[in-house]
């Protein structure tokens, strides 16, 4: 039996569906599993909006080894750890908010104009507000977009 569901609760869509259409401004930009659709968004508002908190967007260059072109790198927040400051390729940022979600951690820094949102287990030691924090994105998780369009 075939259904056409409309919702705009990502929760529910995932929950209830084999197959998922998102759509923004009229168009669809991804069909596929919820596991599809989280893991390798082929649109920034699919990656954004699938997820809680949405998937986390940096200049393509703020990491090294970005694809020729790509503007963007997107990652989730269940992808990025705090490491060491000597940690190669780890991003410099200023926590700005550290929220204990009880099952986990979400800390939420700044790091030049972007945020960087890192979700951690519940019993990590998160930094404290203020605190300088070095964040690194796990490789095989991250996806590059150019104009909204995933690129690699």
């Amino acid at each position: 039996l075939t259904l056409i569901y409309v919702t705009h609760d990502q929760v529910e869509a995932l929950t209830f569906a084999e197959e998922v259409v998102v759509m923004t401004r009229g168009r669809a930009v991804q069909i596929g599993s919820a596991d599809e659709l989280f893991e390798r968004p082929q649109h920034t508002f699919v990656g954004h909006f699938i997820g809680s908190p949405g998937m986390n967007f940096l200049p393509a260059g703020i990491v090294p080894g970005a694809p020729d072109g790509a503007t963007l790198l997107g990652v989730r927040p269940e992808y990025v750890s705090i490491t060491t400051p000597n940690t190669a390729g780890a991003v410099t940022a200023v926590v700005t908010q550290r929220q204990d979600v009880g099952t986990y951690w979400l800390v939420t820094a700044k790091t030049g104009s972007s945020v960087i949102r890192a979700r951690l287990s519940a019993d990590a030691s998160p930094p404290a507000v203020g605190d300088t924090a070095w964040f690194s994105v796990a490789g095989t998780h991250t996806c590059y977009y150019m104009n909204e369009e995933l690129v690699a």
